[in-house]
C-alpha cells in the first residue's frame, strides 16, 4: 500500500480513538452532552477525519488508476487476468470532430434527430459514469479549500436556504468533459482580479454562505497579585453573508447553422460566452453593486481603507507616497501585508512613461536594474502580472473600472488577495427550442451559481482615488 495511505489511516485511526475517548468520558460520568470545550474539540475532530477521509480516496483512486494503467500496459485485464479491452473514446471530445455536443443539442429538440438524440443519450449514460469521479475531485478540493480556513469560519459556514434550487435542475444538460475542462482553462484568463482570491467550488444546494468573523477579541492583562481577578473581555462575533448568484448567457442559433455548418459550433459559442461569463465575473467582484443581483464588488466595499490623491496635475512622484500610506493603512488596521496591486492597464503604462529630471524612466525595465527607481517593469503585457511597485506585485486588469468618481478616473487597489474568498460553481448548459421554435431558432444558455466575499476582512483592502486618477496623458 502507497506509504501516504499507511499514514493518512494511522493518522485517522489515532482522531477515530480521540473521539471515542471524548464520547466514553461523556458516557463514564452518566452525562447526556457534551461539555462545550468537548462539544469544540469533538467538531474540530470530526473535521480532521473528513480532509483525511477526501484524501484518502483521492490517493486511493490514484494507486487504482496507476494500477489499471500498468495493467493496461502489459494488455491484461487487472480483474479478470484476461486481456483488456482498450479505452473506448467518448462521444463528445475534443478530437472527434464527428460529433458537436451543441448541434446535437438543438437538433435533438428542434429538428427531432433521432441520431442526435441517440448520441446525446449515450453521452448522458458516459456522463453518470465520468461525472462521479470529477464530483469526487472537486469534493476532494472543496475539502481541502474549507480545511484552510480556521475553526471558527468552518463552523456553521454554510446557512442552507430553498433547497430546491439545486445545480443541475431544470433538463439541463451536463456539458461534455472537453468543454468542462476548457471552461477551466479559460477562468485563468481574462479575469486577472478574482484569479488571485482564494477559490473554493460552491456546494450544491446552497443558496447562501455566512462565514463567522470576529469584531471584539478577548483580552489578556498581567494579573496584579496573586488570587487578583484576572482579565475576562467577551468576545464579539457577527458573520459575512453571501448571497449565491447566478451568472448567465444565452445565443439564439438558427437551426440552418446548426444542421448545415461545417465547423464544430461547439467551440465558437462556448468559447465566447465563456469569455464573456470570465470577464463579467471579474467585473462583478470589482465593481459589483451588491443589489439587483450582483455580488458585492471590492470597490464599493463599506470599511476598506480609503487613499485620497487629489492632484490637477497628477505625476508619478507624487502618486508614490500614496501607495506607501495604502501598504501602511494595510499593515496597520489588518495586521498583515499586503501582498498585490491591482490597477488599470492605462495607470501603469502610465506609470511607466514617467521621467525623471535627466530623463530616466522613473519605472525601468528588469533587465536595466534599479537606479533610484519607484518600480520595475517585468514585461509588456495587457493583463496580469507586470511588474513591481512599492515591493509588491502589480496585476494589470482591463476589467479596472475607468469612469468613477469625476468621470474619468480609475482606481489602484492594495490588498492581502487570500483574505477575499469566491465560491464558484460549475458552467451548465441548456437547449430551449420552444421559445423561437416559429422560426426556426434555438436558444444556447449557459449559467454558473457563484458567491463572492471580500468582507471578511475589510481593512485587508486599501483604495487609492482621486481626481489625480483621471484619465493619464502620455
Amino acid at each position: 500500500m502507497n506509504p501516504f495511505i499507511t499514514r493518512a489511516m494511522t493518522t485517522r485511526a489515532e482522531l477515530r480513538a480521540s473521539l471515542d475517548t471524548i464520547l466514553a468520558a461523556a458516557e463514564g460520568e452518566q452525562r447526556s452532552n457534551l461539555t462545550e470545550a468537548e462539544e469544540s474539540e469533538y467538531r474540530r475532530l470530526l473535521d480532521e477525519i473528513g480532509v483525511l477521509d477526501a484524501r484518502i480516496a483521492e490517493l486511493q483512486e490514484a494507486e487504482a488508476r496507476e494500477a489499471r494503467a500498468a495493467a493496461h500496459a502489459a494488455g491484461v485485464n487487472p480483474a479478470t487476468g484476461g486481456a483488456v479491452v482498450r479505452r473506448e473514446p467518448l462521444t463528445y471530445e475534443r478530437t472527434n470532430r464527428r460529433s458537436s455536443y451543441f448541434r446535437d443539442l438543438g437538433l435533438a429538440h428542434v429538428g427531432g434527430d433521432g441520431e442526435a438524440r441517440e448520441r446525446l443519450q449515450r453521452h448522458r449514460a458516459e456522463m453518470d459514469v465520468e461525472m462521479p469521479r470529477r464530483e469526487a475531485r472537486l469534493d476532494a478540493e472543496f475539502r481541502a479549500g474549507m480545511a484552510s480556513l480556521s475553526e471558527g469560519e468552518r463552523r456553521a459556514a454554510f446557512e442552507r436556504r430553498d433547497i430546491s434550487r439545486t445545480d443541475g435542475a431544470g433538463g439541463e444538460f451536463v456539458p461534455p468533459l472537453w468543454i468542462l475542462d476548457e471552461f477551466a482553462e479559460l477562468a485563468r484568463a481574462g479575469r486577472p482580479f478574482v484569479n488571485r482570491v482564494r477559490r473554493i467550488p460552491l456546494p450544491g444546494g446552497t443558496d447562501s454562505i455566512s462565514i463567522p468573523r470576529i469584531t471584539t477579541g478577548t483580552q489578556t492583562q498581567p494579573q496584579t497579585a496573586d488570587n487578583a481577578a484576572v482579565q475576562e473581555t467577551d468576545m464579539v462575533t457577527t458573520s459575512v453573508t453571501c448571497p449565491v448568484r447566478t451568472v448567465a448567457g444565452q445565443q439564439d442559433v438558427a437551426l440552418q447553422l446548426l444542421e448545415q455548418s461545417p465547423i464544430m459550433f461547439d467551440e465558437v459559442v462556448f468559447t465566447d460566452l465563456t469569455a464573456d461569463y470570465n470577464a463579467r465575473l471579474d467585473v462583478q467582484a470589482l465593481n459589483g453593486s451588491g443589489s439587483s443581483g450582483q455580488i458585492q464588488g471590492i470597490l464599493g466595499l463599506s470599511g476598506t481603507n480609503a487613499i485620497t490623491y487629489t492632484d490637477a496635475s497628477p505625476t508619478v512622484p507624487e502618486l508614490f507616497p500614496k501607495g506607501a500610506d495604502a501598504l501602511s493603512q494595510v499593515a496597520t488596521n489588518r495586521l498583515r501585508p499586503a501582498d498585490h496591486w491591482v490597477m488599470h492597464p492605462r495607470r501603469w503604462y502610465w506609470m511607466t512613461a514617467a521621467l525623471d529630471a535627466n530623463s530616466r524612466p522613473l519605472v525601468v525595465p528588469v533587465a536595466n536594474g534599479p537606479y533610484m527607481a519607484q518600480g520595475i517593469a517585468q514585461g509588456v503585457e495587457s493583463e496580469g502580472p507586470v511588474g513591481i511597485w512599492h515591493g509588491l506585485p502589480v496585476i494589470l486588469d482591463p476589467n479596472h473600472p475607468v469612469t468613477l468618481g469625476a468621470g474619468t478616473e480609475d482606481r489602484i487597489i492594495g490588498s492581502k488577495m487570500s483574505d477575499h474568498i469566491l465560491f464558484e460553481g460549475q458552467l451548465r448548459t441548456r437547449a430551449l427550442p420552444e421559445v423561437l421554435s416559429g422560426t426556426l431558432t434555438v436558444r444556447l444558455q449557459v449559467y454558473a451559481y457563484v458567491a463572492w466575499t471580500a468582507g471578511r476582512f475589510p481593512a485587508a483592502t486599501s483604495i487609492i482615488a482621486g481626481t489625480g486618477l483621471i484619465a493619464p496623458t502620455f
